[in-house]
């Protein structure tokens, strides 16, 4: 949320203690005791699911903490545990600190043309505030992105491109400052050796431990299957676009940087369509109130503002959620601009879990964050769809927190959800920002209040396939590179996790990247985050989310019926009971692979191909 060299101070002060307590808990083995003496008591037959669940978690989990291991070891566990997190955070520090270290100043207007409005008053702004003349370009996404989709000077994008993809690496503007080489290869190896003093052959199969893939094997079946689907979409997709920039601009080699240049005029051209164009039918304010109203259609839900209370930043709000019968359900904190020294992306996390105990039921509490542009000169923020989409990509996290109906901490929300699944819920609710019954309870101008015009949701649909192929590619690239460099115990350092990556690339990409690109240096999910290993998770949640969604297709997006099944049987029960049991109960069947290919244009094929 905020970075501070005083929170720094603190928070590092604090992550040891943490580590170590974390660890001394996984690994007490009285507790381990009584938990399997629960196990193996006639009483645990006359628990309910979720506390079955809960049992069964904890004996899974003391076990993954090394609670078996001999004194010897633990104390080497422990420490694994200790490095680990002390790498980890290097990482992230090192990451936010590139991202942040780097900035342009322009003063000449001709090299930013073709940028929109939008862009440009976020630059000029952030050069006021900087007190310089003109404008002045960094790399949070809602500067960095426009520049590589709309600038016609293509040095320009070079730049941008160059800072971006060498962020915290040997490479680029800024090498050698904040390398995350050493750290990457420490916290792989320190991986490798925790999964191999557990007893498992690989890290992978050690992340599986807590997942819905039964093993790594399914895992790369599975995401062998979607590119043997996506591929060839993508290279014809590919082909398109080296054809256009030939045709439009002479360019006979597209560069990466070129790439979402070409590809936005290309959208342009075809589609006479840009995200830019629905920018003033999507007013925050407007897009908030409308987010609200679709869940209200769906589970009957009011979303109230409350008042007076206090927040780390001016433009943090805070929400109460009530449920249909006016109980309420939760809450939540909304910080949705980018600003200096916060961490960037979008992402949902707890601040309380819900759980009962003497005094009543603590209700849960999420944070919500994005890194929007923020407002400017007195004007409400408006937003692209891509960004509406991960605002309700956010919020469908969020719900899953905060609906829980599950009283034990460890299986409420999204707590023991296996992370493979986690997604199934915000993958789900983007579905409502591409449909006319939804969008119209919010999508209008902010000037005239005039509706989405007809026309333009027409573009706007049958623009959303546009290189769904390449796209997709670029998933599989991440979560294929990301599970084979912890599918195996081999050591790895800088040059082998780079060759790596070129493996991958050369059986998935179609767009190669110039031999300086250093996005592993910058791929926070698996190296500071929590998709080691489990990056796939996206991809395999999508299949749960394409199909979940083809039932409302089936009903009507808006047939509470529906809406209360999915909020009965999935929002509600946290990780209360097996994903696979909780997705059959509301769809009927296993899922399938067949709607996330006909919602990505990739096939429209009738079959029963079979899913996770």
């Amino acid at each position: 949320m905020a970075d501070s060299e005083a929170l720094r101070r603190a928070y590092n002060a604090c992550l040891p203690r943490l580590t170590e307590y974390h660890t001394e808990l996984g690994q007490n083995a009285a507790l381990f005791a009584a938990c399997r003496q629960i196990a193996e008591s006639p009483e645990y037959a006359r628990l309910d699911s979720a506390q079955q669940k809960v049992i069964d978690n904890m004996l899974r989990d003391f076990r993954l903490s090394g609670v078996d291991l001999d004194a010897q070891r633990k104390a080497e566990f422990a420490e694994i545990q200790q490095q680990l997190s002390r790498a980890q955070t290097r990482f992230e520090e090192n990451l936010l600190d590139a991202t942040h270290g780097w900035s342009l100043h322009v003063t000449d207007r001709e090299r930013l043309r073709g940028l929109p409005e939008s862009a440009l008053a976020l630059a000029a702004d952030a050069a006021r505030r900087q007190d310089k003349p003109g404008w002045v370009l960094t790399l949070d996404i809602p500067s960095y992105l426009p520049v590589m989709q709309y600038a016609e000077d293509a040095g320009l994008r070079r730049d941008m491109y160059e800072a971006f993809v060498t962020r915290a690496s040997e490479q680029g503007p800024g090498a050698g400052r904040w390398d995350n080489s050493v750290p990457m290869q420490e916290i792989l190896a320190l991986r490798s050796r925790l999964a191999g003093l557990l007893g498992f052959d690989s890290y992978a199969d050690y992340s599986l431990a807590r997942k819905m893939a039964e093993s790594p094997a399914a895992v790369l079946e599975f995401l062998q299957n979607l590119v043997s689907h996506a591929r060839p979409v993508a290279r014809r997709e590919y082909a398109e676009l080296q054809d256009f920039a030939r045709r439009s601009d002479g360019v006979d080699t597209l560069n990466a940087w070129d790439a979402a240049f070409y590809a936005e005029r290309l959208r342009r051209e075809r589609f006479d369509f840009s995200q830019e164009d629905l920018r003033p039918y999507f007013p925050v304010p407007q897009v908030i109130t409308g987010l609200f109203e679709v869940v209200h259609k769906l589970y009957g839900l009011r979303i109230l503002k409350r008042m007076a209370v206090d927040t780390w930043h001016p433009d943090v709000t805070f929400y109460d959620i009530y449920d249909r019968d006016g109980n309420l359900r939760g809450g939540f904190y909304l910080d949705l601009y980018a600003r200096d020294h916060k961490r960037g992306g979008a992402w949902m996390d707890e601040c309380r879990i819900r759980h009962r105990h003497a005094g009543g039921t603590q209700l849960p509490v999420a944070y919500l964050t994005c890194n929007f542009t923020p407002p400017v000169g007195g004007e409400d923020s408006l937003l692209t769809h891509d960004e509406v989409t991960t605002l309700f990509h956010e919020f469908g996290h969020g719900l899953h927190h905060m609906l829980t109906l599950v009283d034990y901490p460890d299986v409420a929300g999204i707590n023991g959800v296996p992370w493979d699944a986690v997604e199934l819920p915000s993958q789900f609710l983007e579905n409502w920002c591409w449909e006319r019954e939804s969008l119209d309870l919010f999508a209008r101008h902010h000037r005239t209040g005039e509706p989405l015009p007809a026309a333009l949701l027409d573009k706007m649909q049958r623009a959303r396939n546009f290189q769904s192929g390449m796209q997709m590619v670029r998933q599989l690239e991440f979560a294929l590179f990301d599970f084979r460099l912890h599918g195996d115990r081999q050591e790895r350092d800088a040059a082998a996790i780079q060759a790596l990556l070129e493996e991958v690339r050369e059986e998935v990409a179609v767009i190669r990247p110039p031999a300086w690109n250093r996005f592993q240096h910058s791929f926070a999910h698996i190296f500071a985050g929590g998709y080691a290993a489990g990056y796939y998770s996206y991809l395999w949640a999508e299949v749960l989310s394409a199909d979940a969604f083809s039932k409302f297709e089936e009903n009507g997006i808006f047939d509470r019926p529906t809406g209360d099944q999915f909020l009965h049987t999935i929002l509600e029960q946290g990780g209360a009971r097996d994903p696979m049991e909780l997705f059959t109960a509301f769809r009927g069947r296993e899922p399938r692979i067949d709607a996330l290919l006909r919602h990505s244009g990739i096939s429209t094929a009738e079959t029963a191909a079979p899913g996770p």
